[in-house]
């Protein structure tokens, strides 16, 4: 199982509730847009988002495609539940690939990498030579 971070990966879902391990989502991808099961791959974890449309429920976490079909919330990031899982109510979600702000490396308007939270620019630099 590998951590799969890729772009224009969407689908939706019609899933409810707060199931952690058993949150369907469709085998048809978005137009324009791949599948998680042909952007990520079963198995593999990857960062993703699920916005159930018309509402204001959503959430941000790392999930494992656990089948072609079934993507494991495995750790919620952020949400619109206090950055707990979501009970989600009844509605089509749509469900992408993201890259959770908490999570990136980013060049700000001097350039030098900073990761969020660092303690200096030099310690950013250190961190991006080590890696």
């Amino acid at each position: 199982m590998a951590l799969v971070i890729n772009d224009r990966v969407k689908t939706t879902s019609t899933a409810e509730g707060n199931s952690q391990t058993t949150f369907a989502i469709s085998a048809t991808a978005a137009t324009g847009f791949d599948t998680f099961a042909a952007g990520i791959g079963t198995s593999n974890t990857t960062y993703y988002c699920i916005f159930n449309q018309g509402t204001t429920e959503w959430e941000v976490g790392l999930g494992t495609l656990s089948t072609t079909t079934n993507l494991q919330r495995t750790t919620i990031i952020t949400s619109s539940n206090s950055d707990n899982v979501v009970d989600f109510n009844p509605g089509t979600k749509d469900v992408f690939c993201t890259m959770p702000a908490s999570k990136t490396v980013y060049l700000d308007a001097s350039t030098p990498p900073v990761p969020v939270g660092a303690a200096s620019a030099g310690f950013a630099l250190a961190m991006a030579v080590a890696l």
